[in-house]
Parts: C-alpha cells; structure tokens; sequence
C-alpha cells in the first residue's frame, strides 16, 4: 500500500487518464503536469495511446494549475 501512495505524490496527471494514454506517459518519462509544459501538443499527441479524449484532460488538468503546453514553433 505504501507504494500506492508514493505514486500518487510523485504523478499529478489526471487520475482518470486513461491506462493507455497513462502508459504513453509512462514510457515517454511524463510523470508530472510541470514536465509536459517543456513539450508540445503536438509531441504529445505523437505519443501511442494519446487521443483526443487524453489530450483534453492533460490541457484542462494544465489550466488547472496555471500551466500550458509549450508553444508550437
């Protein structure tokens, strides 16, 4: 159980992501909301397992707290 919560305090992604778009994440080193505002939507997007649906709720989870994608350049 300690594990769990380890987890939980070390990713702040959206909780109801779903396992694929978690497992893209995973796999590509994105653990943290902070992590992704060095990458764009696009990169992300290129991810396996990122669809619209996850892209949604990874920019509105942004938002949340302040946060954006990097910008396209």
């Amino acid at each position: 159980m300690q594990d769990k919560g380890q987890n939980q305090q070390e990713s702040d992604l959206p909780p109801k992501l779903a396992k694929p778009a978690q497992r893209a994440l995973a796999q590509a080193g994105y653990s943290r909301l902070e992590q992704l505002t060095q990458v764009t939507e696009a990169e992300i997007k290129q991810l396996h397992g990122i669809g619209p649906n996850a892209l949604d709720q990874l920019r509105r989870a942004l938002t949340a707290k302040g946060l954006s994608f990097a910008d396209e350049k």
